[in-house]
């Protein structure tokens, strides 16, 4: 299935050099592709703090600091982090009561954060071992099509 996605995401962001129109595309194709989501998105490094940026689901938080919930502690430790639990992650920061489970995946490129690509889940244990690699190719498929500047 993953690999099915990463094809699709090389696909509808080959040619587009807008990392913005980009961005949206790879998150509606994760979100309409992979099953038992409730939010699929990105949030992108801005003067030391993760901001809201392309999504689908319900409205999220909109600024997130470095190493704070799920999706800071990502970006600051430069790793995926998978959370089968959202209740038992200490500060995780609930933008939807909904969510459950969360995996998040940093967007790393030349070693920089440009920000993480992030799943909630509203079932517990949503995520494994597979979605995180999955997760991760899917996540270095995008980076590729960001163009050379940081998304803007």
């Amino acid at each position: 299935m993953y690999a099915d996605l990463v094809d699709q995401i090389e696909g509808l962001l080959c040619g587009e050099s807008d990392p913005i129109a980009n961005l949206a595309n790879a998150a509606a194709a994760i979100f309409h592709s992979l099953p038992n989501l409730n939010w699929a998105g990105f949030y992108l490094l801005r003067d030391g703090e993760l901001v809201l940026g392309p999504f689908q689901g319900k409205p999220a938080c909109v600024r997130i600091p470095m190493g704070k919930g799920v999706c800071g502690t990502a970006a600051a430790s430069r790793r995926s982090v998978l959370v089968r639990d959202v209740h038992a992650f200490p500060g995780h920061i609930a933008c939807d009561s909904a969510s459950e489970s969360e995996l998040v995946v940093p967007l790393i490129r030349d070693g920089a954060v440009l920000g993480v690509l992030d799943l909630d889940s509203p079932s517990i244990a949503r995520f494994d071992m597979l979605d995180q690699a999955g997760c991760e190719a899917l996540a270095a498929a995008v980076v590729r099509h960001l163009g050379r500047a940081s998304p803007v």
